[in-house]
């Protein structure tokens, strides 16, 4: 089946909580929010097959220096096919030469993103004041 990689696709709402909702991802409980910090990201990239949405991810930037990488969902059946990595090389080649590219992983997402490049950044720990409830 044929992905559709794009970074200027159009979000419908349904499917996008039905996106985080199949990942059980707590930003679908304040749909009205995702959907306002997604539309106002720097970048965003979608996956699509036959038209529906599997696969979504986000940059937050300066559009300099500095890019944050903080959603890349694939629908869980449609993971394994390559779609989170065709759209993380999206990102990557909108942010290629950026000083610094930064992202939160954990779980098998680790040597995921390992895969693509990423190094854990020196003796850093991540840390935030967070409201979710998946980790």
């Amino acid at each position: 089946m044929q992905v559709a990689i794009s970074m200027q696709d159009q979000l419908d709402t349904a499917e996008v909580l039905a996106l985080y909702q199949a990942n059980a991802w707590s930003s679908a409980e304040k749909p009205n929010e995702l959907l306002a910090a997604l539309r106002n990201s720097h970048s965003l990239v979608t996956a699509r097959m036959d038209g529906k949405l599997v696969g979504l991810g986000n940059a937050i930037s300066d559009g300099h220096l500095v890019v944050y990488f903080p959603h890349m969902l694939v629908h869980p059946s449609a993971q394994g096919q390559g779609i989170g990595r065709q759209m993380m090389a999206a990102l990557l080649q909108r942010y290629a030469g950026f000083h610094q590219q930064m992202l939160t992983a954990d779980g098998q997402a680790i040597e995921f993103y390992q895969a693509l490049g990423f190094v854990r950044a020196g003796q850093t720990a991540p840390m935030w004041i967070y409201a979710g409830t998946e980790h």
